[in-house]
């Protein structure tokens, strides 16, 4: 019989690495369903199971202000998982306006960003343009209950350009950040 050599255990106590996976696809009437599924099977079969469904929804939320809010061809998502946190960060190339805080609506839509507040830890958009391409990004971070993050602050992986907690546009021209929570 062979011998199998197997790398030796991780000390429990070392912070664990950031894992990071990313989905590009058409901004289309499909692409909610293709993110939520994205992200659902790779939270499932990780350590936060438990986030699944929240942020299946979330996700599913935000990619479909993407597809009827914004004339992007692209949408992306990005997760990044740690031992404490999920975070995921939705952008688009529109060169519409970041959303606003949410509201209480008393019509049919406009309930996607709520949803989101309700159940991340915390949540923000940011803008950046490079050259002539303009990104918005939309972000939220859920953590496994009685991990909650302190309140008021973005996750270690939020957009470079994101000012955490500030919930102010920054930067100069059509670059800026929001953060909520």
């Amino acid at each position: 019989m062979p011998a199998v050599i197997a790398p030796p255990a991780p000390f429990p106590n070392l912070p664990q690495p950031c894992e990071g996976y990313q989905l590009a696809m058409p901004n289309s009437p499909a692409a909610a369903k293709m993110a939520r599924d994205f992200v659902g099977t790779l939270l499932r079969t990780g350590a936060h199971s438990a986030l699944a469904e929240d942020a299946r929804l979330c996700v599913s939320e935000v990619v479909a202000n993407v597809y009827c809010h914004t004339s992007s061809q692209l949408v992306r998502v990005e997760v990044m998982v740690d031992r404490d946190q999920v975070a995921i960060h939705v952008t688009d190339d529109g060169p519409g306006p970041l959303p606003d805080p949410p509201e209480r609506p008393d019509g049919e839509g406009g309930r996607g960003l709520l949803v989101v507040d309700g159940l991340a830890t915390s949540w923000g958009s940011s803008t950046r343009q490079a050259n002539a391409r303009r990104t918005n990004t939309v972000w939220f971070v859920l953590t496994p209950p009685g991990r909650d993050t302190e309140s008021g602050t973005a996750p270690a992986t939020a957009a470079p350009d994101a000012r955490p907690g500030t919930g102010a546009r920054s930067g100069s021209g059509p670059t800026g950040s929001r953060s909520h929570r």
